[in-house]
């Protein structure tokens, strides 16, 4: 009687430590960003920055390195980045082709746990 006891409650321990690891949801904040011209276009291999200003003591608003990241877009104009916490940033694109600056702006707000997607149109 013994034994079953405590294989129940060895069972019933276990499930219980199981089920509050499988509780857990993934809340990743992903951005899915897409470089494109004003046709519509992919524009692949362009700088894609995030940033998010922050006013200061003095009300001005300054650019911390802690509220950035940067990378390089695929062929495809396409880049992803991922975040522990929701927030709103800012976009930059740029690329040179040809010699003259090819740039655009937009602005992505992240969800907990979910991927926004958000095309920059760029211009000359």
């Amino acid at each position: 009687m013994k034994l079953i006891a405590l294989a129940l409650s060895i069972f019933l321990v276990s499930g219980f430590f199981m089920g509050l690891s499988s509780c857990q949801k993934d809340t990743s904040c992903i951005a899915s960003i897409k470089c494109v011209d004003s046709a519509g276009n992919a524009v692949g291999n362009s700088y894609v920055m995030l940033y998010a200003l922050v006013k200061s003591a003095d009300g001005k608003r300054v650019d911390t390195a802690d509220l950035r990241t940067n990378g390089t877009s695929d062929a495809d104009g396409a880049i992803k980045f991922t975040f522990k916490l929701p927030a709103i940033y800012d976009i930059y694109a740029t690329k040179y082709i040809g010699g003259k600056k090819f740039s655009g702006l937009s602005v992505i707000k992240l969800e907990e746990g979910q991927t926004v997607e958000k095309s920059v149109s760029m211009h000359y």
